[in-house]
């Protein structure tokens, strides 16, 4: 990477709880130094994510799961929701199913926690040394191998 390009990117700092996967500290790194993020700083940051957050991730995974059940090729739109109309009305269908299933579990905050915990440290393990990108990212689903 370009000295330039190594001056713009932004570095963040997640200090973990690895007992409960929670973040007890969030940071920004640069140049300057350290320094824990504002409220407004981690809102502005979240609304720049892009997908969602993981629990969206996995409501739609659920929802994949019940299209192709029934033959549904339509879901085949990356979830695509075009209205907050829809994402209520998804969202109501969908939270009773969710919850009677064996996904309620896997939607609990300290689960998701501890599912992240161990990504990242998946992740670190599989990422080459100094090259400051993910690298390769093993899934724990045997033979599926993602590079990022």
């Amino acid at each position: 990477m370009a000295d330039s390009d190594e001056s713009k990117r932004k570095l963040f700092i997640f200090s973990l709880d690895t007992d409960s996967g929670q973040v007890v500290k969030f940071e920004s790194a640069d140049t300057g130094g350290r320094h824990e993020l504002s409220e407004e700083e981690k809102a502005k940051l979240a609304k720049e994510g892009g997908d969602g957050a993981l629990e969206e991730l996995l409501e739609e995974a659920f929802e994949a799961g019940i299209a192709c059940v029934m033959g549904d090729d339509s879901a085949e739109n990356g979830g695509a929701i075009k209205s907050q109309e829809d994402a209520d009305l998804r969202r109501l269908l969908l939270d009773p199913l969710i919850e009677h299933s064996g996904a309620a579990r896997l939607m609990r905050r300290e689960v998701l926690s501890r599912a992240i915990l161990r990504s990242l440290i998946q992740q670190s393990l599989n990422s080459k040394p100094g090259s400051g990108a993910g690298g390769a990212l093993q899934t724990g689903r045997s033979g599926s191998r993602r590079t990022t």
